[in-house]
């Protein structure tokens, strides 16, 4: 009875070394130990150094390679038929640039949504809308800085709070931030089409 090698393959795999072999992108599982020994080191692509880069690969490929190896082995593949391995250097990223692009995008997610706060505001007219309000609500003119800016401006933070779900380092719940949602729909779409697009050049 031959033995059974059970490979679970991830969409997007990232290594730090050029070498890459089975295990570093693939989670395996044998009853044999001997067997499952000698595919973990097994070779699976050598990708050029000093150029970091995305590769799509095929669990075809890896099985195809496997058998070479291992002809009595019964393969079982779980996961993605094709996958991305994200090959990016350990220690070559600067410090000082990730600070720098953090400060861009910070500046640039804060001054875009003074703007567009600042905008919405104009096209519904808050500034009349409280003071008609608060006239009515009074019977005096409002001068600009009433209860009702105060209570919109702290509302307007809270609620980007709550939305966002996390102040800093610190987070309100346990459930991923919208932010992380979306990063991660973005991530899923470019992944896919990294993958298509490798796939309709091979078909070309």
């Amino acid at each position: 009875m031959s033995d059974t090698l059970y490979i679970q393959i991830e969409k997007n795999v990232k290594v730090h070394h050029p070498h890459v072999y089975l295990q570093d992108i693939a989670q395996l599982s044998c009853s044999n130990a001997k067997v499952l020994n000698r595919c973990r080191v097994l070779p699976v692509v050598n990708l050029q150094p000093g150029k970091p880069g995305r590769y799509v690969l095929s669990a075809v490929d890896l099985v195809e390679l496997i058998q070479k190896k291992e002809e009595n082995l019964d393969i079982c593949t779980i996961g993605e038929s094709s996958f991305l391995v994200s090959y990016c250097e350990e220690g070559t990223k600067s410090r000082i640039w990730d600070w720098v692009k953090t400060a861009v995008i910070c500046m640039a997610t804060f001054f875009g949504t003074a703007f567009a706060i600042m905008s919405f505001n104009n096209d519904v007219d808050v500034t009349t809308l409280f003071g008609q309000l608060y006239e009515q609500a009074t019977g005096m003119k409002s001068d600009g800085f009433t209860i009702l800016e105060i209570t919109y401006s702290l509302g307007i933070g809270a609620g980007v709070l709550f939305f966002f779900n996390h102040f800093g380092r610190m987070k309100l719940t346990k459930d991923p931030t919208p932010m992380q949602i979306q990063m991660r729909v973005y991530e899923e779409d470019m992944d896919d089409t990294i993958i298509e697009e490798a796939s309709r050049g091979k078909e070309q």
